[in-house]
């Protein structure tokens, strides 16, 4: 299968490096309203909305979110869409002025999804009946509960107005970010796509459980069940990390974009409060961490606190990584310092492998907070987005009460 994969990709960039004589070739993407769809398994599309705009940039929608798209090539048929931060890209050619056809590429996991555009329509799922149930509320969840090695436990949050529904799935990890979609009699239908994450959900519905399918991409497909519990939470996110027993102290040597290397040794770090970052640049959530460590960053730098980010990268090369580290760091103006902790896997047993004094990586992100002797004081685990709302104003509150009282001390 990998095989056949990235014959597709070579096949691809090959195509789209070629340019065609024809003077009738489309040259401008059509402004206005685009329905994208993506193939992933079971024949089942995974739509998600695009605005192009006049000067050829482009919008995705997520319920709530917006992202913007600025790195768009059009050579003669064909075009090449590049998302922000992440390596992941679309390429594609016209059939026509109203549609386009290609594939959604990341190139370092062999990965490329059949994709498809067309102009003029807006709604992401077709309503074609009326809800029989409402799913406003909370969702205990488990997912891949009979195969007790991918069992995991989850929290769906919901709001439905009429058959519209958005909301998110939080893990013990992080969330599913802005999830949008539709029920139609009792088929639920959620999606969402940010250039990175290709994420679908489907699901029958009565008025206590949800029974359905997680889709990742056309890679993975998982079952998942739910049941309505207003109460319900996942454990706390400050208990699943922690400094293994025989470890005094955190510490890593790893190279930053210019290949110095660098440590908690280092005078930038001493008596200083230091947030360590434990991510990756093709992760979304750890976007949106990074984008609140910036501003918090930006905001205090008067402060005794430092941040540091170590990526666990999938690119296959070197320099790959750092291209993809400098990408991140240029698009979110992250001025503090980025190191490559590993490249060729996203493995979080490989992870743990460099950071041994952690019980696991468990989720990317993971903050680590160290105090100015240098103890480790609390390891938070995954990341509220703003998708979960609530809960990522939340964290915000306890981040910059747990880094106050640090720098107090």
């Amino acid at each position: 299968m990998k095989r056949v994969i990235t014959s597709t990709i070579v096949m691809l960039a090959i195509l789209f490096s070629c340019k065609k004589e024809n003077t009738n070739e489309v040259t401008h993407f059509k402004s206005g309203p685009w329905l994208a769809t993506l193939e992933v398994q079971d024949n089942k599309k995974l739509p998600f909305l695009i605005e192009v705009m006049e000067d050829q940039t482009l919008k995705i929608f997520n319920a709530e979110e917006t992202i913007d798209v600025d790195e768009i090539i059009i050579e003669g048929d064909s075009i090449k869409i590049k998302f922000p931060v992440f390596e992941g890209y679309i390429a594609a050619r016209f059939i026509d002025s109203m549609t386009i056809s290609g594939s959604f590429i990341k190139e370092s996991l062999s990965r490329a999804v059949p994709f498809e555009a067309k102009y003029g329509e807006q709604d992401r799922f077709d309503i074609v009946s009326e809800s029989n149930f409402n799913i406003t509320g909370n969702w205990e969840t488990v997912f891949s509960d009979t195969n007790e090695k991918d069992r995991y436990i989850a929290k769906g949050t919901f709001r439905q107005n009429g058959n519209i529904v958005t909301g998110t799935f939080r893990t013990t990890t992080g969330d599913y970010r802005f999830l949008e979609g539709v029920i139609n009699k009792d088929q639920l239908q959620l999606s969402t796509f940010d250039g990175a994450h290709a994420f679908l959900f489907t699901a029958q519905v009565s008025d206590s459980t949800l029974n359905g399918y997680f889709y990742s991409g056309n890679h993975w497909k998982e079952p998942f069940t739910a049941k309505r519990n207003q109460d319900y939470e996942l454990p706390a996110a400050d208990s699943l990390t922690f400094i293994k027993e025989g470890y005094d102290t955190f510490d890593f040597s790893f190279p930053d974009i210019e290949g110095k290397q660098v440590s908690l040794q280092d005078d930038r770090f001493k008596d200083k409060v230091v947030i360590v970052q434990v991510m990756g640049s093709w992760c979304p959530n750890c976007m949106d961490e990074t984008k609140y460590y910036v501003d918090y960053y930006n905001k205090n730098k008067s402060k005794d606190v430092e941040f540091v980010a170590l990526a666990f990268e999938y690119a296959r090369t070197k320099e790959k990584a750092f291209n993809s580290i400098k990408r991140l760091q240029d698009k979110l103006k992250v001025e503090y310092p980025i190191l490559l902790a590993q490249y060729g896997t996203s493995s979080k047993q490989k992870a743990q492998e460099k950071l041994p004094m952690l019980n696991h990586v468990l989720s990317y992100p993971t903050s680590i907070f160290i105090d100015k002797k240098g103890q480790v004081r609390k390891i938070h685990t995954g990341f509220n987005g703003p998708a979960t709302g609530e809960k990522y104003t939340q964290f915000k509150t306890e981040f910059e009460n747990i880094v106050n009282q640090l720098l107090k001390e």
